[in-house]
């Protein structure tokens, strides 16, 4: 009886809204908590109030969500302080950090540091994630390792997302939004019983939008003149049975699609090869040079002359069964069975530039996609004393990648360029290029033979091999992984003042990888010809100018060794997580607690060419990262229950923390052994005494830093110049403080009408956006605020908006990066400081992936 009168409360969407309020939200004129008693979380897989629970749980409510404008996981960031998300070459590389930790998603083979929980349902990838949510009844993120529940192991955080359910009230919802850039938005909702057991609701939604970037098309033979651009559509469909008294069951399935251009990048710094890419280039190939080659303007002027268009395919169907087990103690056994497919097919100007250098066609031999299996059981129940819970949790996930890589007809010319202009290595030029040399492809070229060529040919251009203009390259990956847990999480009451809370997972890791990288159109050609001319090469221009000569033509996409190799590797790994928490409430309104958690993340495996020197890795296996936690908080309900003040100190060691790093030519999960990051959470919240009046805030303080190491302490040393500033250095994406606050206000004006309005905005201090912490990829403070006017009805039979997001037009940059080939940063020699990095002699370029600007609309609600 239980249950099924718990679940039929769900007639009330209000009231379950109303329930689920959280830090940003302000009551609606209808319903709507009044005290912080109303706050109702799940973060230990059992409703408990907020302030009993002791982990730092950030809770937004459906009204917090609407009135900031949240439809998906990176518009979540302006509620939630120490909270970053970032994406990258495409919006399937969404990266979610929680107090400066996070994995960069560019590699699939990398689990997320971030978890992300849909309906129960564990989401592998954040990318897998990313999508409009739909109609949320509320988003719960819990900060610091989550080592016990919540599916997969994760060592930074969670983001819990629980959608609103079928009601067996009818209702139907609507929502049109127009706004700038063309964006128009359409989405509707209807729920109610199919008969006295069954509930039903349908979610549809269509969102587009014009993009964010100018785009300059060079050589083309790319049309589209804009990019970042919103076109996708998704559907959900839910059933609740309730077949008896102590059984529930909810269906859900759900089918989402976008075909949208993404990712170009802009210059923000252009630097020694602009006068070449230019003159490559129909018109300007780049932005032009600052004065000193120092930083740009800011400008969201793109220059690709390739296509950027991305196809993305998510769907899935997750059932979830209760059972009360009257005659066991009133225990509760739940079921979580979910099967879920995600496909992305990309295209991508590889070069950032006008010139047709480097590219990669939509024409799905580049993306990757994840097929996943879950199932979990858990028995949870309650005595007197004790609240106890147990559970088995296993998952089968197969990830399949397709690389494709395409020389475009400049690519021969500017690496010729390189090599005469000695840019590639950042050293002296040599005197002519090989790909001048016609006699350059003939294996056992004499010396004599080869000087008598480097003495007729020109500098720049002319003839020889090169490089076939087409497909350079065409690689498959497949890491297949199986994953058991077992864990327990049960809290004890000591008395009636004294929680201790245990929780515990062993989890058993098993992976494989199989691959299969292929030249094609004979483009190792060319670096079998220059390793076999190697010596003769080294006789005339000396070793070292050779050695860089062939390293530069044998790059990955290049690499005579890679041609026709395959892969084939598998490891198993098992890890015993978990936390200990002990929590005294020292009267009704204060209570404190100190919690030691260990987290987990899986080791893996790179899914790209890495190499050392010119020889491929002979494995693309990185190692399983842990985390050991401390927290010590306070949690205080004030003032009759209306005004929530809390703080909490965490302190965070990650061994061999996977940093997902570009060097340059690929993406390299490198082990950093030791990542620490210490600081304070704090959140406030009070319910004013004026009618429908709210105010928020959050801050977080996080000194995240890495440990020193030397090239010893890598897994493959090589990779150690290009990360010599890490060092003891701060973490990047690790702003020292972040803030956010917000102030809501909704109440009824008399006449059955209503108006609301809310603002919400986010403080970051500057922080370093780049994997390798370069200068020029720092981003200084910027705050981003948000704004929403509203009228309507008491009943909210109609409502119009008007909003707007990042109100101020903040420019800011989300991820810097490395243009490709475009000059060196790190020098072959150590500088006195103990890097290779020397200012002066810093010839690479910048590119770098922008923040949304101001966008501003109109939205009109419906409800009956």
């Amino acid at each position: 009886m239980r249950l099924h009168n718990l679940l039929r409360s769900t007639a009330s969407a209000a009231v379950m809204g109303a329930v689920a309020f959280g830090f940003a939200g302000a009551a609606s004129a209808q319903s709507g908590p009044t005290t912080v008693d109303d706050i109702i979380v799940t973060a230990q897989k059992r409703e408990q109030n907020l302030q009993d629970v002791p982990i730092v749980v950030t809770t937004l409510s459906q009204e917090s969500l609407q009135n900031a404008g949240v439809h998906d996981i990176k518009d979540l960031q302006i509620l939630t302080p120490g909270m970053t998300v970032t994406s990258t070459q495409s919006e399937a590389s969404t990266t979610v950090r929680i107090r400066g930790v996070g994995t960069v998603g560019d590699n699939p083979g990398l689990e997320s540091s971030v978890g992300v929980v849909i309906d129960g349902v564990y989401r592998s990838r954040n990318s897998v994630g990313f999508g409009d949510l739909g109609e949320m009844q509320r988003i719960e993120v819990l900060k610091g390792p989550q080592g016990t529940l919540f599916g997969k192991n994760t060592s930074a955080g969670v983001i819990n997302i629980i959608t609103e359910a079928p009601s067996f009230v009818p209702g139907f919802n609507a929502e049109l939004t127009s706004g700038n850039y063309g964006q128009i938005g359409m989405s509707a909702s209807v729920t109610g019983p199919l008969t006295d057991t069954l509930a039903a609701r349908l979610y549809v939604a269509h969102r587009q939008r014009d993009g964010f970037y100018n785009v300059d098309t060079g050589d083309g033979p790319r049309t589209t003149t804009d990019d970042a651009n919103q076109n996708f559509s998704t559907i959900r469909g839910q059933l609740l049975w309730l077949p008896t008294d102590s059984i529930s069951m909810r269906l859900i399935a759900d089918y989402a699609e976008r075909s949208e251009y993404c990712c170009v990048g802009v210059q923000i710094r252009t630097a020694n090869t602009y006068p070449f890419i230019d003159g490559l280039s129909v018109g300007t190939g780049q932005a032009p040079p600052a004065a000193g080659n120092g930083p740009l303007p800011f400008s969201r002027t793109a220059y690709a002359n390739r296509e950027t268009g991305q196809d993305i395919e998510d769907k899935g169907v997750s059932l979830e069964i209760n059972v009360d087990l009257e005659g066991f103690g009133g225990a509760t056994l739940t079921s979580v069975t979910s099967a879920r497919e995600w496909t992305s097919s990309l295209g991508m100007d590889i070069d950032y530039t006008g010139a047709d250098i480097v590219y990669r066609n939509n024409d799905g031999e580049y993306g990757y996609g994840v097929k996943n299996l879950t199932q979990e059981f858990r028995l949870a129940g309650a005595t007197e004393r004790v609240d106890w819970l147990v559970g088995l949790f296993a998952t089968k996930e197969e990830i399949d990648r397709k690389d494709s890589w395409y020389f475009g007809a400049d690519y021969t010319p500017f690496l010729s360029y390189l090599l005469s202009a000695g840019l590639a290595a950042g050293g002296a030029p040599f005197p002519i290029s090989p790909f001048t040399i016609p006699c350059y492809t003939a294996a056992g070229q004499t010396a004599a033979g080869l000087g008598a060529c480097l003495t007729t040919q020109g500098a720049v251009g002319g003839g020889g091999p090169g490089f076939i203009v087409g497909q350079g390259y065409r690689d498959a990956y497949q890491q297949e992984s199986t994953s058991f847990a077992i864990f327990t999480n049960t809290s004890w009451h000591v008395t009636d003042a004294f929680d201790i809370t245990l929780g515990l997972r062993y989890t058993q890791d098993d992976k494989s990888l199989d691959g299969q990288q292929l030249n094609t159109n004979g483009n190792g050609n060319t670096c079998g010809a220059a390793l076999a001319n190697n010596t003769a090469t080294g006789t005339l221009l000396g070793a070292g100018a050779a050695n860089t000569i062939a390293g530069t033509i044998c790059l990955p996409w290049a690499n005579v060794f890679f041609n026709n190799r395959t892969v084939a590797e598998e490891f198993d790994d098992g890890e015993l997580s978990g936390t200990i928490k002990a929590s005294y409430r020292l009267n009704d309104s204060v209570m404190v607690y100190g919690s030691y958690a260990r987290g987990y993340k899986s080791f893996g495996y790179n899914l790209d060419r890495t190499q050392s020197g010119i020889t491929p890795n002979a494995s693309l296996l990185f190692p399983s990262e842990v985390v050991d936690s401390y927290e010590a908080g306070i949690k205080t309900t004030l003032f009759n229950r209306s005004v929530l003040l809390n703080a909490t100190y965490f302190d965070q060691t990650f061994t061999d923390f996977q940093l997902n790093t570009f060097l340059g030519t690929a993406f390299v999960v490198e082990s950093i052994p030791e990542l620490t990051t210490r600081g304070v959470d704090a959140d406030f919240l009070w319910f004013t005494p004026i009618d429908g009046l709210s105010l928020q805030g959050g801050v977080t303080y996080t000194d995240a830093k890495y440990g020193n190491f030397t090239a010893a302490d890598l897994s493959s040393p090589g990779n150690f110049p290009q990360l010599s500033l890490l060092p003891g250095a701060r973490a990047s994406f690790a702003p020292e403080w972040s803030a956010t606050g917000s102030v809501n206000f909704d109440r009824s004006i008399g006449n059955g009408l209503r108006i609301g309005m809310s603002l919400a905005a986010k403080y970051s201090t500057e922080y370093n956006t780049g994997s390798d912490l370069l200068p020029y990829k720092q981003q200084d403070a910027f705050t981003l605020l948000n704004g929403r006017i509203m009228l309507g009805t008491d009943d909210e039979r109609w409502t119009v908006e008007i909003w707007g997001q990042n109100l101020t037009d903040e420019e800011y940059v989300q991820v810097a990066y490395n243009a490709p080939l475009q000059g060196s940063a790190f020098q072959k020699t150590v500088q006195p400081n103990g890097t290779y990095y020397n200012p002066a002699a810093d010839t690479q370029s910048y590119d770098a992936f922008l923040g949304q600007p101001r966008t501003y609309g109109v939205t009109l609600r419906a409800k009956f």
